[in-house]
């Protein structure tokens, strides 16, 4: 945190006193691979423990390893993007650095204010960037409508915590979990915070019915840019749900208590919506950009089971399948950034015949799509196959009450897969209207060649970050 914080302070100045791009963003490359470093070593040694007022465990240290890892692929690839603006590279990265810092200030945060504090500082992060693609109109009206929703999930944040700290005087999730537990009656007030924060961060995850910003901001903003929103910026999302809600309700639902069950119906009944909603509208989609936001949604919904279950296997499980998100979905965006760099547009139609002109892009984004659809041996089947797994129960303890979840999700896959067969289709079977060899910069094949091989190497030998994701877990068993 605090070299991100330095890089965020820092890099404005770099730009303006080293006048060259290269320059801003080799230190930028330094600085994120060294936090990441740093990261890794914390992980690794399983390091629990407060520091400078933060307090540091084995979730945190992953979580935070998930969130540099997407800031280190992002910067690798921005000097190279010709979407991204190179007047205010400093600028750029500065915000890029400063929302990664909220991010993992989210995961080290336990007070429902503090938390809300790291969110909005990638928020607010997340706007401008999204504006700083200047010459596009779609990015200045894809900014408004994402600072627009945005303040409106901030202030329905800010109306649930008020709520919740008017029942119970306090903003600690540990405070609120005991005191929910404790309880024998079901506090109208409380229930209307919960909810009001429910919406709130339902915005950050683009859950169903707090989703439609996500496809206008993913298509408007640079392509390195909606990488990290729906990679990274999701992703905190999610870690504040694990966080805030499932701490808050998992005490409660272990003694049957009233607020722990009905919790755990809403969860599954967003979850649901969210990945059916996602699936059903991305068959519809013509932009690329627009498939993989819709797709994103969908991805946010088999994530919320671990909500409606509540069990150390299902937490295990969601925490892996965030990886290997990152990896699918960040390497997809990759290549489309990378084919926009080489003049090819965003339309699914643009993709005809690019098998022949780029054949490794073609079978990249093949991996990409099939592993984000759950074709084995892939990343995207091993992590959904824990994840459905876990809804169906663990072995010796099945339990029937959320098996329709994971048949839904199951239903889902499928309906992904013709989506996704669309674009493979394109690029293998149809013919483009060019036959010329499609170039692009060496560090986007360099990029995307690292999350192939984590699609690969995690689908056929999961147990390199599964262990890892199995100590993370807030829930013991």
């Amino acid at each position: 945190m605090i070299v991100l914080a330095i890089g965020a302070l820092a890099l404005p100045g770099i730009q303006m006193f080293g006048k060259r791009h290269t320059v801003t963003w080799a230190v930028a490359l330094i600085l994120a691979v060294v936090a990441m470093l740093i990261d890794i070593c914390l992980l690794v040694d399983g390091y629990s423990g407060d520091y400078l007022g933060v307090w540091m465990t084995p979730y945190s240290s992953l979580m935070g390893l998930l969130f540099l890892i997407v800031l280190s692929l992002v910067v690798l690839v921005s000097n190279s993007s010709i979407e991204t603006t190179k007047n205010h590279s400093g600028a750029f990265y500065a915000l890029l650095f400063g929302a990664t810092l909220g991010m993992v200030f989210v995961t080290t945060s336990y007070d429902l204010l503090t938390i809300f504090v790291g969110v909005e500082l990638t928020s607010i992060s997340s706007y401008a960037m999204v504006a700083l693609k200047r010459k596009d109109g779609r990015a200045s009206e894809a900014a408004v409508k994402y600072a627009i929703v945005g303040g409106m999930s901030t202030a329905l944040t800010l109306y649930g915590i008020s709520m919740v700290y008017g029942v119970y005087g306090t903003t600690q999730v540990a405070e609120l979990a005991v005191a929910v537990a404790a309880e024998s009656t079901f506090q109208w007030m409380f229930g209307i915070g919960i909810i009001a924060m429910i919406a709130g961060y339902g915005f950050k995850i683009a859950a169903v019915p707090f989703h439609m910003w996500a496809p206008d901001v993913y298509e408007g903003a640079a392509t390195p840019v909606s990488m990290f929103l729906a990679t990274g910026s999701k992703k905190m999302g999610l870690a504040v749900f694990i966080q805030v809600f499932m701490i808050m309700f998992i005490g409660a639902a272990t003694v049957g208590q009233i607020y722990g069950e009905t919790a755990q119906y809403v969860f599954a009944i967003i979850a649901a919506f969210t990945m059916t909603v996602g699936n059903v509208v991305a068959i519809a989609q013509n932009n690329i950009k627009r498939m993989l936001a819709y797709s994103s949604i969908a991805q946010a919904g088999y994530i919320l089971i671990i909500m409606a279950v509540m069990t150390p296997e299902a937490e295990a499980a969601g925490l892996f399948h965030m990886f290997t998100h990152v990896f699918m979905k960040g390497g997809a965006f990759l290549i489309v950034g990378a084919l926009i760099c080489a003049g090819i547009g965003e339309k699914i139609s643009d993709y005809k015949g690019l098998a022949k002109r780029a054949p490794f892009l073609a079978a990249a984004m093949m991996l990409f799509l099939f592993s984000l659809a759950g074709i084995p041996p892939l990343a995207g089947f091993t992590s959904k196959f824990f994840l459905f797994a876990s809804a169906v129960g663990v072995p010796g303890e099945a339990s029937g009450e959320f098996v329709w979840l994971a048949f839904i999700a199951i239903l889902n896959s499928a309906i992904s897969l013709y989506y996704y067969a669309r674009v493979v289709k394109a690029m293998y079977i149809e013919k483009g209207t060019s036959t010329e060899k499609i170039k692009i910069p060496r560090v986007f094949t360099l990029a995307i060649v690292i999350c192939l091989i984590f699609v690969i190497v995690l689908g056929v030998y999961p147990d390199l970050l599964y262990g890892f994701c199995e100590d993370a877990t807030f829930l013991m068993s």
